[in-house]
């Protein structure tokens, strides 16, 4: 198969800069870029008239199986119902642009293989299996007065507990073993969670050293769910690459980031809608109530580990219904950073930070031809990705227009 589009502005993400004329993908590949670029036979050919191509998104903090914003409820839940609302969050997901997401928890091997197979519409799906929580910790949603856990792997669920660093080993492996391109460990407590603080912190330096070592053993890595500053500098001394969310991070958090060439992701857009719509999808009265500890710090976290050069990447972390506010998180970081920027965070940072850099986010020759067609300018204002159904023409994945 084999696409052209001509007369189109071509950017490129690295520079910020324009080139105007033709982009042929073949073989699911971006083929040659340049002007008065031939056809083969068989080619699809669209005149974009001056349209803007920028890389397909990618969203690095997802959960395409949290049909609702009460995770706890969904190991109760029939797998396959399950299953049928992440092929349509997934399909949904596509339909705004972003071609590639990183599941944070809750997808499977199951779920990447029926993608890259043709069987679910939905963007590339890098996924970590269940997350890793110590008892008590951010994804233990039993009640107080609950005794009994069942992490059977064919339950729905977005972690699993592990106590103990030869268990947290166990665990990571298990992980690993299922195909994981990541793993996922709660480092501090969330809103989601009943019984757990915001600004407590979780698993021992042990046992968040013995995750680290066994995901670099497999040469993959570690993100870590983090709020307070102190959660957040002992996840990253342990070796964690990515810190998912970090609204309370200080001047020490910076300095780690720094020295450690890791990567922060923050969630702005999920607290503005669990705010404003957590309770109709399903979010508890207590949950309810801890979004304002981190609603307004996380805008400031973000201007903080920008400032510096703090390496980003773009997240949104939406449960439930709130999943259809997933570009609003672009209208959100223009307050504090510059359309190039918050663009980059959504390609070239997140192909950094999931190990694809040359192979997603960008649209050098030989790259997966995943990328956008816009009416307007998102370098004159970022908030066109906020508005795919008012700007975006088309969506192209691996060479093929599917939507």
């Amino acid at each position: 198969m084999s696409l052209l589009l001509r007369n189109v502005r071509v950017l490129d993400v690295e520079t910020g800069e324009y080139t105007e004329g033709d982009l042929r993908c073949a073989d699911g590949r971006v083929a040659e870029t340049g002007t008065g670029l031939r056809a083969p036979d068989g080619t699809r050919v669209i005149d974009g008239a001056g349209a803007y191509v920028v890389p397909g998104l990618i969203d690095a903090h997802v959960h395409v199986t949290a049909l609702t914003a009460d995770l706890g409820a969904l190991p109760a839940m029939s797998p396959s119902y399950v299953t049928a609302h992440a092929a349509r969050i997934m399909g949904e997901t596509l339909a705004r642009g972003f071609t590639t997401v990183r599941d944070n928890s809750g997808a499977d091997f199951g779920l990447a293989d029926a993608q890259a197979e043709g069987l679910i519409r939905g963007p590339r799906l890098l996924f970590c299996g269940k997350a890793l929580s110590q008892t008590g910790g951010h994804a233990d949603f039993r009640g107080r007065g609950e005794r009994l856990t069942d992490d059977h792997p064919c339950c729905a669920g977005v972690g699993r507990i592990a106590d103990g660093v030869s268990a947290v080993r166990a665990a990571a492996r298990d992980e690993l073993r299922k195909g994981a391109c990541h793993v996922k460990v709660m480092a501090s407590g969330g809103v989601a969670s009943p019984t757990d603080r915001i600004d407590s912190t979780q698993y021992s330096m042990e046992e968040l050293r013995a995750i680290v070592e066994e995901a670099e053993a497999a040469n993959r890595y570690v993100a870590a769910h983090a709020y307070t500053a102190r959660a957040v500098n002992r996840a990253l001394e342990a070796g964690v690459r990515s810190i998912e969310h970090g609204n309370l991070i200080d001047d020490r958090s910076v300095e780690l980031f720094l020295e450690r060439e890791a990567f922060l992701v923050p969630t702005l857009v999920t607290y503005w809608a669990l705010k404003e719509e957590g309770r109709a999808f399903g979010l508890s009265a207590a949950s309810w109530h801890k979004v304002d500890a981190v609603l307004e710090a996380g805008l400031t976290a973000l201007e903080r580990a920008a400032r510096a050069g703090v390496k980003l990447a773009y997240g949104t972390d939406l449960l439930g219904g709130m999943q259809r506010h997933q570009s609003h998180e672009f209208r959100l970081r223009r307050e504090v950073q510059s359309p190039l920027d918050v663009l980059r965070a959504a390609t070239t940072g997140a192909a950094e930070l999931v190990g694809m850099a040359g192979e997603i986010g960008t649209l050098a020759v030989g790259a997966h031809a995943d990328l956008l067609v816009l009416d307007a300018d998102p370098l004159e204002d970022v908030g066109v990705l906020a508005a795919p159904a008012r700007h975006l023409r088309h969506v192209v994945q691996a060479g093929d227009v599917v939507a």
